[in-house]
């Protein structure tokens, strides 16, 4: 799972190119980190401590293996087996598989997950998704040059496609004519950009999309790493600080701390120990970030507290 200095590799690398492509877009560096996160999160966050060039690191980013033995279930995207793939009506199926197929084998030589959909013992796995924010072989059969000249491991070309998607899914949820959108709203965007703008239910807020391990939904996911994403700064190539760093509160409503590190949509003040004003210090207990959540201790009204406070609404002093 990525964390804090995953993110802040991630930004320092790459918000040069980012923020004039979301120039006039409501979408922000902090939502694109998030979002890379989510989808390729378990590969990158490895390949960037091994000794590779950052463009080998990105021709890297691939995922998603899977391989059925039939296409008879109705939810599997095409291509859901190897034959369906090497149908492809533009003739170009089997040169798509092999590619597909060495991708697998050469990242799973560093991301160990991977290990056995790579074996030989599975010879018709391959790779569905393609660059660091994944953009699917789905779109193959009318797209096949940007997969087999391999233009997924250009960033900017595989961002291109991810503000075209995330612009098209805005659209289809009702949030495409807004400048602006809430945290909520932006993972309701990467929600439809996993699912498709059809199959999205505000209703069901942000427990939709791919459940991941835990059983953890990627809307929430997305949420989560953003909230974390905000508190990654890289203007200063700092590292979020170290324990026993002096923290102010910024926010102008009372800070709530929590006793574990996370919230409840429905009942906000489920788990508040105290709520710290504004301008309040704390200390930190460890230097890591957890769901958005930065472990503090501090003295109030005469009481000693301990406990997860929102990363966002704190500022070192």
């Amino acid at each position: 799972m990525p964390n804090t200095h995953d993110m802040l590799w991630f930004k320092q690398q790459f918000r040069q190119k980012i923020e004039p492509a979301i120039a006039g877009t409501p979408f922000t560096v902090d939502f694109l980190t998030a979002l890379a996160c989510q989808e390729t999160g378990e590969v990158w966050p490895i390949l960037r401590k091994k000794d590779l060039s950052l463009d080998r690191i990105l021709e890297l980013c691939v995922g998603d293996t899977k391989d059925a033995h039939s296409a008879s279930d109705p939810r599997d995207t095409w291509p859901a087996t190897k034959e369906q793939l090497l149908a492809a009506p533009n003739g170009k199926g089997q040169q798509m598989f092999d590619l597909a197929r060495q991708a697998l084998i050469d990242m799973a030589k560093y991301v160990h997950s991977y290990d056995g959909p790579a074996s030989p013992s599975h010879p018709t796995k391959f790779c569905h998704g393609f660059g660091i924010f994944q953009y699917d072989i789905q779109f193959f059969e009318d797209q096949p040059e940007y997969f087999l000249d391999k233009q997924y491991a250009n960033f900017d070309a595989c961002l291109q496609k991810c503000l075209k998607e995330l612009r098209e899914q805005a659209d289809g949820i009702g949030l495409g004519n807004q400048s602006t959108l809430s945290d909520r709203q932006l993972a309701y965007v990467a929600i439809a950009y996993n699912i498709g703008s059809r199959h999205f239910r505000e209703s069901r807020g942000l427990d939709q999309g791919y459940r991941g391990d835990g059983g953890k939904r990627y809307g929430r996911w997305v949420y989560e790493y953003l909230q974390t994403a905000k508190t990654v700064h890289d203007d200063d190539g700092e590292h979020p600080a170290a324990s026993g760093t002096r923290y102010e509160v910024t926010s102008t409503n009372p800070l709530r701390l929590r006793s574990e590190a996370t919230s409840d949509e429905d009942d906000p003040n489920a788990n508040v120990l105290a709520r710290l004003p504004h301008g309040h210090v704390a200390t930190a207990i460890t230097n890591h970030i957890v769901n958005g959540f930065l472990e503090v201790e501090t003295d109030l009204e005469g009481h000693h507290y301990s406990g997860f406070a929102s990363a966002q609404y704190l500022k070192r002093v």
